[in-house]
């Protein structure tokens, strides 16, 4: 599967690390927030069949994090 990095260009996915979901939004008054809150927000991560948003870092070229939409069926992947 070639992954397109918005610096590097296609490359393979070998060189790359997933980082999961990318619109996992923090919480946003952390101090208030309980145990569940947080178990929330780290544990439970969408898992759609079709396309997500993700988030991927090109750990053997530039160490960049960007993100882009994946067919989680096909790994068709276009740019987010």
């Amino acid at each position: 599967m070639l992954i397109p990095c918005p610096w590097c260009g296609d490359r393979e996915d070998i060189e790359f690390r997933y980082g999961g979901a990318a619109q996992v939004a923090y919480p946003t008054d952390p101090e208030s927030a309980d145990d569940a809150h947080w178990a929330r927000y780290i544990f439970f991560r969408p898992n759609p069949k079709g396309t997500m948003a993700e988030r991927w870092v090109h750990t053997a070229g530039c160490r960049r994090w960007f993100s882009l939409i994946r067919d989680t069926v096909t790994h068709t992947i276009t740019p987010a």
